[in-house]
């Protein structure tokens, strides 16, 4: 594990590295993963989004779930292996990031220009009028709509939501666009099921392909919405590393993995590679 970690340290001095992280970056600050060591997905079926805009009873749940898991998401905060991320940018090695998260710890911990590849969890959009709110602003509408409404949560599932009993969602009342009155709303993340928009990937693999490698982070790489910049990185002869709890998709195509825990490794990784050097003091001249 040493010489793989001293190979990563090189890589990433190196600097022009694009990051892809995934759910297992996100797990330290309480926010379980789909397939890593957390196995949410073992217990849990996302809402796709045929389901949410079809079947007004799934879109009850969906919210009846969510409102409750806000409480949840909403709070989380940045933890080590997202403070080290932006510690690399602010030094100048990360020259891009791209998340699958919906979390915005990214820019929480302080970097900037994040793709979010999948949208944000604290951003409403209207599916008729196209207005953008913020959750909290639906919170405080929802919870006018429902006092009281309230219930034990046990944990909270890597899309925001959280299991609810079927008499708890039945009284559940949703809320349209308070703009245009009548729009379905829906949070402004990709659901399973829906597409990423083009010009958003098309800014993904830009960035890839001006890297100079790709760092992968805490990702499975299970489904080709992230792997495919992995694949295409590979296909231009561009280094890939992945630093992952437990194996992804992705490990046939990369020059190095190492199977770490994400705050530990990257805080080491950004303390032996961003710490700004001290200046060498040059000798007066003998006068």
């Amino acid at each position: 594990m040493t010489e793989t970690f001293d190979a990563l340290t090189r890589l990433v001095a190196a600097g022009d590295v694009v990051v892809l992280s995934g759910a297992g970056l996100s797990t330290e600050s309480g926010i379980p993963d789909y397939r890593g060591p957390s196995g949410a997905a073992r217990r849990h079926t996302p809402m796709t989004y045929q389901a949410f805009t079809r079947d007004p009873d799934a879109r009850r749940r969906y919210w009846a779930r969510s409102h409750l898991g806000w409480r949840l998401i909403g709070r989380a905060a940045p933890n080590d292996g997202h403070r080290a991320v932006a510690r690399l940018q602010h030094a100048g090695l990360v020259a891009g990031i791209i998340t699958q998260n919906v979390d915005g710890l990214h820019t929480a911990a302080g970097a900037t220009g994040v793709i979010e590849l999948h949208g944000r969890l604290d951003e409403v959009t209207c599916l008729d009028c196209g207005n953008l709110t913020s959750r909290e602003e639906l919170d405080r509408r929802l919870r006018e709509a429902n006092p009281g409404f309230d219930a034990h949560v046990a944990h909270v599932n890597p899309d925001g939501d959280v299991d609810l009993p079927d008499e708890a969602v039945a009284r559940f009342r949703t809320v349209d666009c308070g703009i245009c009155g009548t729009g379905m709303l829906k949070p402004d993340v990709v659901f399973f099921g829906e597409t990423v928009p083009a010009p958003r990937v098309a800014d993904c693999f830009a960035r890839v392909e001006r890297a100079r490698a790709l760092l992968v982070l805490g990702s499975s790489l299970t489904v080709m919405s992230g792997r495919r910049f992995v694949i295409r990185a590979a296909k231009l002869g561009i280094p890939v590393a992945i630093v992952n709890q437990g194996p992804t998709r992705g490990d046939g195509h990369a020059t190095l993995t190492l199977d770490a825990p994400l705050g530990q490794a990257l805080t080491a990784l950004a303390d032996r590679t961003a710490t700004p050097v001290a200046p060498v003091a040059v000798p007066a001249a003998a006068g």
